[in-house]
C-alpha cells in the first residue's frame, strides 16, 4: 500500500460553483508532489486531536500559508505580519510536536520550516526585507522568486539535494534562530533557507517551495521515509 501522507490544510472563505463557504483547502501541488512520489496525501484541516490523526498516517507535510501569530516566539506584531490564523498555529504545533515525538517523518515547507523552528525554541525575523534590503524572496504578490540556495552537504538534506539547488520562494519572514534544529541551508543573501534534526530520522524543513517546482527529490525522500 502507499504510505498515508498527511498535508496540513487552511481553513479560508472559497468560492467554487455556485457556493461561497468556508473550506478547508491546500493547493494541489502539494497533493500531485506526494502522489507522485509514490505516496498517498490526507489533508488535514487544523485539530487539536494530534494522536488520533497520527495513528493512521506514515508522514507528515506542513505546508505554506499565513504568518505565524508571533506571541508564539514572544515578540509584538509587525505591521507587515498578516493573515494570522491562531487555531491552525495551535493545531499544527500540537501535531508537531506529537509526530516528531514519535519520530514520524515531517517535512515542513515554508510557513513549516517556521513553524519547526518556533517549536524547537527559535525565533522568526517578521520582515525580511528590512534585513536584506531586497524582496528578492517575495517580488510581489501571487509572484515567486528565483534564486539558488547553496546546502551543508554533510547534512541529511545535502545527501538529497546536494551542495546547491535553484529553488521558487515566496516569504517576507525568516528563521533568525532554529532553536535546536541545525541550520543546512542558506541563501545567497546569508539568509536561512533550511533547517533539519539530525536526532530524528527524518525532520527537514526549507524555506522554500518545491510544489511548484519540478524538482522532486525532497518528495521522493519523504515518502520514502514513510515507508521505513
Amino acid at each position: 500500500m502507499r504510505p498515508l501522507i498527511g498535508i496540513t490544510s487552511y481553513v479560508e472563505q472559497a468560492r467554487w460553483g455556485v457556493w461561497d463557504a468556508k473550506a478547508a483547502l491546500v493547493p494541489y501541488a502539494y497533493v500531485q508532489q506526494v502522489s507522485d512520489a509514490g505516496g498517498r496525501a490526507v489533508v488535514i484541516p487544523p485539530s487539536s486531536e494530534p494522536a488520533e490523526i497520527l495513528r493512521v498516517l506514515d508522514g507528515l507535510l506542513f505546508a505554506g500559508g499565513a504568518d505565524i501569530d508571533p506571541v508564539r516566539y514572544g515578540q509584538p506584531a509587525h505591521p507587515e505580519t498578516a493573515g494570522l490564523r491562531p487555531d491552525r498555529d495551535e493545531g499544527e504545533l500540537e501535531l508537531l510536536e506529537a509526530a516528531l515525538g514519535q519520530d514520524m517523518p515531517v517535512l515542513g515547507i515554508c510557513r513549516g520550516m517556521q513553524l519547526m523552528s518556533i517549536a524547537a525554541g527559535g525565533h522568526l525575523h517578521q520582515h525580511l526585507p528590512e534585513l536584506v534590503g531586497h524582496e528578492n524572496h517575495r517580488p510581489e504578490p501571487g509572484v515567486y522568486g528565483d534564486h539558488s540556495v547553496r546546502v551543508d552537504p554533510a547534512s541529511q538534506l545535502g545527501s538529497i539535494l546536494g551542495e546547491r539547488v535553484h529553488v521558487r520562494s515566496y516569504h517576507h519572514q525568516g528563521v533568525t534562530d532554529a532553536g535546536k534544529l541545525a541550520v543546512v541551508g542558506w541563501a545567497d543573501d546569508d539568509t536561512v533557507e533550511a533547517v533539519e534534526d539530525p536526532s530524528r530520522a527524518f525532520a527537514i524543513g526549507v524555506l522554500w517551495h518545491p510544489e511548484v517546482g519540478d524538482d522532486p527529490r525532497l518528495f521522493d525522500a519523504l515518502v520514502a521515509a514513510a515507508r521505513q
